[in-house]
């Protein structure tokens, strides 16, 4: 075995490194990659965002969440209370009342998502020029390359009448 790899599987960081991107393995067995994977989706993102502010009902964060369906927001919620991320709360009553809220460990990481929102924020217009001038040139050389290949088309055609 590879001086500094771990024998166990679920475990996919470097153990030299502090911060090594390769540690983010994209074997199905890396946990930190299907933790990220996990926390990094949109619908995450936003019911952890929503769950900041307040304790939710499924109804309220179903409303809130555009676009999420019911099946997905059942399927979220559990996986992020499954990862310790969201706590549910069943209250006995008629019919029964579930309550939804972020854990100790989910506001963590909803204040690492702000930071996340804030510098997107800062950076926006930025990120927009440089989305429109990556466009204007993929735009030009694909325009070239079309007029590259129509000149080696014509001058085969020429070629090929010679013969």
């Amino acid at each position: 075995m590879e001086d500094g790899t771990s024998e166990s599987l679920g475990i996919c960081g470097d153990t030299e490194d502090p911060y090594d991107a390769r540690q983010w393995d994209t074997r199905e067995d890396c946990e930190v990659r299907q933790i990220l994977d996990r926390i990094a989706d949109k619908w995450s993102l936003l019911v952890i965002a929503l769950l900041e502010r307040r304790t939710m009902r499924f109804t309220e964060l179903r409303r809130e969440v555009d676009g999420i369906s019911q099946r997905m927001l059942a399927r979220t919620l559990r996986h992020l209370e499954r990862d310790g991320l969201v706590s549910r709360t069943v209250h006995p009553t008629v019919p029964p009342r579930v309550d939804y809220a972020l854990t100790e460990m989910g506001s963590t990481l909803h204040l690492t998502i702000q930071t996340l929102v804030t510098w997107t924020e800062e950076h926006q217009s930025r990120i927009a020029t440089a989305r429109d001038t990556y466009d204007r040139r993929a735009a030009a050389e694909h325009e070239q390359a079309e007029r590259e290949a129509a000149g080696r088309e014509a001058l085969a055609r020429q070629v090929s009448l010679r013969s």
